[in-house]
């Protein structure tokens, strides 16, 4: 008998099978399979100052940030985009944020991360508040 073929049918169609798994492993990471996360390019009103009491924050998942107050009272935001793999981070439970991606964890008051794989902290943005709205992002 002459030497077996290299790729039985079998082989072949197993392969065909397992390429779009693959495919969705590598749109998981990327943040959902719709391209990357949308990033501020410019100050965007968030909501009412009123919203976020001393010691907490808020998610504000269609702009992709989060804005914490400080026990004194003063604001923070951060870009609630993973520094991992540039997912967009949907959860936020007590100050703690995390990534849906991979589970890292970012603290809210101060971006720094709490769990890997994310090894840099979230991208800190301005923040004010203005006639009673929080106004945010990059030159707020």
């Amino acid at each position: 008998m002459p030497g077996r073929p290299s790729a039985t049918r079998r082989t072949v169609l197993r392969g065909a099978a397992l390429t779009p798994v693959a495919g969705l492993g590598l749109t998981a990471c990327s943040g959902g399979g719709e391209g990357a996360p949308t990033r501020l390019t410019g100050p965007v009103e968030l909501g009412a100052e009123s919203e976020i009491a001393k010691g907490s924050a808020k998610l504000y998942r269609d702009e992709n940030v989060v804005v914490s107050r400080a026990e004194n009272g003063s604001l923070k935001a951060f870009s609630s985009i993973c520094t991992h793999a540039g997912c967009a981070i949907n959860k936020l439970e007590g100050a703690t944020l995390t990534c849906p991606c991979h589970g890292s964890e970012f603290d809210a008051m101060t971006g720094k991360v709490l769990h890997v794989p994310a090894t840099t902290p979230l991208e800190e943005l301005s923040v004010e508040a203005k006639g009673g709205k929080i106004i945010a992002g990059p030159g707020a």
